[in-house]
């Protein structure tokens, strides 16, 4: 478990490679600034090295350019993937003073939210992956209210019911071990889940 705590956001973080490889082929990212808290994961196309090298890329770039927006940085993270393997990327960015949540993917990385309203929130991405190709872009902006909890992750994490998940945690943590001992698939499987505090 790799935790991020700051006074705006907790969040825990869980990667796994595939059973057999030494490499995963997803990476994840995660920043925060005063004003805003970044977070992405990358799943490269297929598993082990080749997979790797494609999902590297997203951290590699998010980590210079944060402060773009999320269409620039997946439009950027884009160019790098010509000749690559290719990945499917989801970017979320979480604006504290106006309490919005920004998300764009391209490809099957899911972001469920659940609001303390008793509301599921599940932005739909756009089909298809990061490969050099021109990309047809979605970002879906979202109020947030402190205590809203928000789970991003690959398609190695196999949810069967992301309503009753969220709701029935008791917490972060009871969040992360119900997924870990429930819904990891036998794949590169890495997800990220937050508390947003204030």
């Amino acid at each position: 478990m790799i935790q991020v705590q700051t006074e705006n956001v907790e969040a825990v973080i869980y990667q796994q490679a595939k059973s057999g490889n030494l490499e995963s082929g997803d990476a994840y990212f995660t920043h925060s600034e005063e004003d805003y808290f970044i977070f992405a994961i990358a799943d490269g196309l297929g598993n082990g090295p080749m997979a790797q090298q494609s999902a590297e890329i997203i951290p590699n770039v998010l980590s210079e350019y944060h402060h773009e927006s999320i269409d620039e940085l997946l439009n950027r993270c884009n160019e790098y993937m010509f000749q690559k393997r290719g990945a499917a990327v989801a970017i979320v960015k979480v604006h504290f003073k106006h309490k919005t949540i920004q998300y764009s993917c391209v490809g099957n990385v899911r972001l469920y939210i659940w609001k303390n309203a008793g509301k599921m929130v599940y932005p739909l991405p756009v089909r298809g992956y990061l490969s050099g190709r021109r990309l047809k872009l979605n970002t879906q902006s979202y109020s947030y209210d402190s205590g809203d909890l928000f789970f991003l992750h690959s398609d190695g994490i196999d949810l069967r019911s992301p309503t009753s998940l969220l709701k029935n945690a008791k917490g972060l943590f009871d969040l992360y071990y119900t997924v870990i001992h429930s819904s990891v698939a036998n794949d590169d499987a890495t997800f990220i889940a937050g508390n947003l505090l204030r």
